[in-house]
């Protein structure tokens, strides 16, 4: 009885660490850190690839997103796929089947993050819009990141209003 209790005392740390299985699905290696700027024109709209389905992202501050100068990156099925600051977008063609998404606003002032998810099922020929809005300083109690599935119009009408988001993981 004694070792049990000693074996399960021993665990309890590493289990207290291991990443939820809603962040490690949907975001990817959490080292992962991305530099991201901002192209001088808008992102082109564009139809799927042939049997894929295709995916924007867009960052949305509003009239103030700007100022913000934290960069979100996204994560799509475990892998991260891009990343954006300020007002920006990007798009990327996905296989057909059920994805998970994870937005993670990257900051060296918090180390536990913020995070947003949501799902979809990928149909081919499909075109898809998320959008992420951050709300608040980082390391406040009131700031959050929002995830959310866009109206086609309006995601066509910021698309067009704010630039294409060039990112790539840092080495």
């Amino acid at each position: 009885m004694r070792t049990a209790i000693l074996l399960l005392f021993l665990t309890l740390p590493a289990l207290a660490q291991s990443t939820p299985a809603s962040v490690s699905a949907a975001c990817g290696p959490e080292k992962v850190i991305f530099t991201a700027r901002e192209a001088d024109a808008p992102l082109p709209l564009a139809s799927p690839q042939p049997g894929k389905a295709l995916v924007y992202f867009i960052q949305d501050d509003g009239l103030y997103g700007t100022e913000q100068h934290y960069t979100v990156k996204i994560g799509l099925d475990g892998t991260w796929v891009g990343a954006y600051k300020d007002n920006a977008a990007f798009a990327l063609n996905v296989a057909p089947g059920e994805r998970h998404i994870c937005a993670n606003v990257q900051s060296n002032f918090d180390p536990g993050g913020l995070f947003a998810f949501a799902h979809f099922t990928a149909e081919p020929g499909k075109v898809y819009y998320f959008r992420t809005r951050f709300f608040g300083e980082i390391g406040r109690t009131s700031a959050s990141l929002n995830l959310d599935q866009l109206d086609s119009d309006e995601a066509k009408y910021l698309i067009s209003i704010y630039p294409a988001s060039a990112s790539k993981p840092k080495k």
